[in-house]
């Protein structure tokens, strides 16, 4: 495969966060998350988590597996979600830069080894989480609508996700 689309290319993918236990997490090693926030964890216009989205990250917290947001997205935004949960995050993170990345790596203090990168975009959390070496995982978007950005960033991931599908390496319809 192409050398610089397999920096596309997720470790896994699920239709979305619920599918990813503690117990799954801690089996592999993992201690820590690195997640995106709009359309991963929540919808992109939703102010606040969800019960359900609570308890998950409760579960993480009570599993000993820490949680940061890194977010493209401004301060207002991801302040305002991640503070009422107490989970630490990084705002205007620049994905797929590296900065935000390692920064979130030393603030879990944890090994890359040891982290997994959450995000429902191809070009932004997928490709920054690998070419960081990180363990990828892509998510289907929470909401069918985006942001004016991310619709751009869509369309090159929809023909992305067709050249994976063409050559079998992903079969999203059987996971979802």
């Amino acid at each position: 495969m192409n050398r610089l689309l397999n920096k596309f290319m997720p470790s896994e993918y699920v239709k979305n966060v619920y599918h990813i236990t503690p117990d799954y997490l801690k089996d592999n090693g993992i201690k820590g998350i690195i997640t995106d926030l709009d359309n991963t964890l929540v919808e992109w216009d939703r102010p606040d988590a969800t019960p359900k989205l609570a308890t998950w990250l409760q579960q993480m917290k009570e599993a000993g597996i820490q949680v940061t947001i890194v977010s493209n997205n401004k301060e207002l935004r991801v302040k305002s979600f991640a503070d009422p949960l107490g989970i630490p995050f990084i705002f205007q993170a620049r994905k797929p830069m590296g900065r935000a990345f390692r920064r979130a790596l030393k603030m879990m203090d944890v090994k890359k080894e040891q982290v997994v990168v959450i995000g429902d975009q191809l070009l932004t959390d997928i490709f920054g989480g690998n070419r960081n070496g990180f363990h990828t995982i892509l998510v289907v978007p929470v909401a069918s609508s985006d942001g004016f950005f991310t619709r751009f960033n869509r369309r090159i991931e929809r023909r992305i996700m067709k050249h994976f599908k063409q050559k079998g390496l992903l079969t999203w319809e059987e996971e979802a």
